[in-house]
């Protein structure tokens, strides 16, 4: 048994699961057609859910008992590239503030998506190289 036994709200709700899921892409087939069974969507959504919540490291996952940190990785890192966590972002968000309400001024969000303007070759060289040009 994990450490997250009891569900004290932090799953994802059952009414914004069941608009989610259709979202989802199917499975890609196993190239040699054999495999271990898949962890179910659900189990991978709440494990990504909870990573995404609380900041925890994905390897701590093994502790929880929901499912492995690889398989939730796994599975998030599939459905990032299928773009399905941007088409479902938005809706579930405001259906949920519609019903239970979102203060958002606690809310915050961040990201980057360009290159550092000044990396790159005109930056000077990393400190952790500096030994292997002395040896």
């Amino acid at each position: 048994m994990g450490l997250v036994s009891v569900d004290d709200g932090w799953r994802m709700p059952e009414g914004l699961w069941e608009r989610v899921e259709p979202l989802l892409p199917p499975p890609a087939p196993h190239p040699l057609g054999c495999h271990r069974p898949r962890v179910r969507n659900r189990d991978a959504m709440d494990a990504i859910l909870l990573v995404l919540r609380t900041g925890m490291q994905w390897n701590a996952l093994n502790a929880t008992g929901i499912c492995s940190s690889s398989a939730a990785h796994r599975r998030f890192q599939e459905w990032v590239e299928a773009e399905s966590s941007t088409r479902s972002g938005g809706g579930g968000c405001s259906s949920t503030d519609s019903v239970v309400g979102i203060d958002w001024e606690w809310l915050a969000a961040d990201g980057a998506t360009g290159k550092a303007p000044l990396g790159g070759a005109k930056s000077g060289p990393n400190p952790t190289d500096r030994a292997k040009k002395m040896a």
